[in-house]
């Protein structure tokens, strides 16, 4: 039975979400077909506008304007501190944690030579730079622990002068787990129990 062109062009779409495979993705959108026209025409408009989304000029987060309201927040400005993380997804983990008030930086990624990742691909240029123009005086690095979370912690410890501390999270943390699949509680021990590195 050969489909409509419509709805296998929604489905090969779907199928490019992560976890999304190509049966998920075609019952997705059957199901999809029983929707009224409004809720599709918002479904698409809401979509559409994705393409839209900026990134915050400062930390990298999403955002509506140049800058995200965390960056653009006096309280968290002038905190002194400054999280790092990978993600973005990390970056709501924490926030989720309700134990974090200061700004944050996402890198993008981590070092990783044999991917072609190095420290250009990170903003660790614009990170340096935002640690001097706000005065920060303690770096959390909330970054994944693995062999390339850990390269990347000790290249930011090295890049920033002695006079900054620099802890990093990890209490709580499994080793390979990443942020954004743990739990609002875990995330709070591990910010509670920071190390100097």
């Amino acid at each position: 039975m050969k489909l409509p062109e419509k709805i296998l062009n929604a489905s090969e779409m779907f199928s490019k979400v992560p976890g999304i495979g190509e049966k998920s993705a075609l019952r997705n959108v059957i199901n999809m077909t029983k929707w009224n026209q409004d809720d599709l025409l918002a479904f698409s408009d809401a979509i559409r506008e994705m393409a839209s989304i900026k990134n915050c000029a400062e930390c990298g987060a999403f955002s509506d304007d140049e800058l995200c309201s965390i960056c653009t927040d006096v309280h968290r400005d002038g905190s002194g501190q400054i999280c790092v993380v990978e993600t973005i997804t990390d970056c709501l983990a924490i926030e989720r944690s309700g134990e974090y008030r200061g700004l944050y930086h996402i890198l993008g990624g981590v070092l990783n030579p044999l991917m072609g990742v190095g420290p250009e691909s990170l903003r660790l240029d614009k990170l340096a730079r935002r640690i001097e123009e706000k005065s920060i005086t303690n770096v959390i690095l909330a970054i994944s622990p693995s062999v390339e979370g850990d390269v990347t912690c000790n290249y930011i410890n090295e890049l920033l002068s002695d006079d900054i501390e620099v802890t990093r999270i990890g209490f709580g943390i499994p080793m390979g787990g990443n942020l954004e699949y743990l739990d609002s509680m875990t995330i709070s021990k591990a910010l509670e129990n920071k190390k100097r590195m």
